[in-house]
């Protein structure tokens, strides 16, 4: 007998358990990031046109807060990831330890994020080291809440099911719900911004970014407490090798491995073009195209429209082509849009065409990412009791990459009068980011999973 293969008892007790994750458990789980994503809509949508246009900081300075926030997450992220793994405890363990993370980082999110998208109390109007130092204290403290958030979050899935199949559709719901944030964002900022929508983005418009704010963290707070009530985070067995004993590798053992460096450079790369994106379709809109205030809120919507249906097929294109397949066509559908807008120009551009790149950068978002999140749960498999750290890792390259990027670009920004330097950054930026993923995806090992992962495979 093959001592490989594991007794049919515990298959068949698998199988029974872990065929398929219930919808509501799916959706439930998804709700529970809603808080993270409208304030990433806001923090990498907003955040420069804010400080750079209503708060009226220089271009440098509204880099440097936006560096400052990545720099904050990308130190927390694998911090809370190992603290998230470690964690002990009866009051703990007995909540779960995710949850823990999740409620904690909740608190320091709905704690901070009102007061950067406001002005600062008790300061002059002078945009001294006084007022930037006020803005970042309230920037870290928020950043350190989300990536508890965000690590929490992701490491559940691993947590929640075995089942690959699952873990892709969690993902998949995951990102869904991370696309209607975004576009309850957008539809509250452009019926905000379009009261007087043939006007420019100013330091009259304060109010209204923060009437969009307390908006969307209303409805992020209340998904996070349908989230917090009825997920329950169990020993489940998603961490036993049904084959014998529990996998846990070291965290020495994971850098000792090639793949996750290849996927840290792909999920860093997806992350690069999504973000940047998000930042600089605005201010591309405002400058390079000379768009009315509305259309910063209207063109970001229709590209997470695209997005959103997008992510509806995604698992099954994953399921059906493979990781590699799918990661290129996305970044096949993310280069035609950075050089569409190169080339692109006229009434009729930003009149129509403006929307149907939208389109392309959602879908392409959308495909590139569920896809990266696929490779790292993947890589993590079974050894869910490192999977928090996993996702810490990579998300500190993806935070730290786009803060430096954001701070580079804006130190070289000459002023307006440099119509067309956000057109280039989406373009060659952006572009180059979407294709140094695929060609980490296709050259390297990222898609080769380890040994026993075939075990959800089994039981599926």
């Amino acid at each position: 007998m093959d001592t490989n293969t594991p007794p049919q008892s515990l298959i068949n007790e698998y199988t029974e358990v872990y065929s398929r994750l219930p919808l509501k458990t799916q959706l439930i789980y998804g709700s529970g990031h809603v808080l993270n994503d409208v304030c990433a809509s806001m923090w990498f949508t907003y955040l420069l046109v804010f400080f750079q246009y209503v708060l009226e900081f220089d271009n440098v300075q509204t880099g440097l807060l936006l560096l400052i926030g990545q720099i904050a997450d990308a130190i927390s992220t694998p911090f809370v990831g190992y603290n998230s793994d470690k964690s002990e405890g009866s009051c703990i363990t007995r909540y779960g330890k995710r949850k823990t993370w999740h409620l904690i980082g909740t608190g320091c999110v709905l704690g901070a994020f009102p007061f950067i998208f406001s002005s600062c109390v008790g300061c002059s109007r002078d945009r001294d080291s006084a007022e930037l130092f006020y803005y970042s204290m309230f920037v870290i403290i928020f950043q350190f809440g989300w990536a508890s958030v965000q690590i929490s979050h992701l490491s559940l899935i691993p947590e929640l099911t075995p089942n690959e199949r699952d873990r892709t559709k969690l993902t998949a719901v995951r990102y869904s719900f991370t696309v209607m944030s975004n576009v309850l964002v957008y539809v509250i900022a452009w019926l905000v911004l379009r009261i007087n929508e043939s006007s420019k983005i100013g330091p009259g418009d304060e109010s209204k970014f923060e009437h969009v704010v307390w908006s969307v963290l209303i409805v992020g707070a209340t998904c996070t407490a349908v989230f917090q009530t009825y997920i329950n985070e169990a020993d489940n067995g998603a961490g036993v090798d049904v084959r014998g004993g529990q996998i846990r590798s070291t965290i020495g053992d994971l850098f000792k491995t090639i793949e996750i460096y290849r996927i840290a450079v792909v999920y860093m790369s997806s992350r690069l073009f999504i973000n940047l994106s998000q930042v600089f379709i605005p201010l591309y809109l405002h400058e390079s195209l000379d768009m009315n205030a509305s259309s910063l809120a209207l063109v970001p919507l229709v590209m997470y429209v695209g997005s959103f249906v997008t992510s509806l097929l995604v698992e099954t294109v994953n399921g059906v082509f493979g990781r590699s397949s799918t990661y290129t066509l996305g970044s096949f559908f993310g280069t035609i849009a950075a050089v569409w807008i190169k080339f692109g120009y006229g009434d009729d551009y930003s009149t129509y065409f403006i929307y149907v790149i939208a389109v392309i950068l959602g879908a392409a978002g959308s495909i590139v990412l569920v896809t990266s999140i696929g490779i790292t749960t993947d890589f993590i498999g079974e050894d869910t009791h490192n999977g928090a750290f996993v996702f810490g890792v990579m998300s500190f390259t993806d935070k730290l990459s786009n803060g430096l990027a954001v701070i580079v670009i804006q130190y070289f920004h000459s002023g307006i009068s440099d119509k067309y330097f956000y057109r280039d950054v989406l373009t060659y930026i952006c572009g180059g980011s979407v294709i140094c993923g695929a060609v980490a995806v296709l050259f390297g090992t990222c898609g080769i999973r380890r040994s026993y992962e075939r075990i959800p495979e089994i039981v599926a």
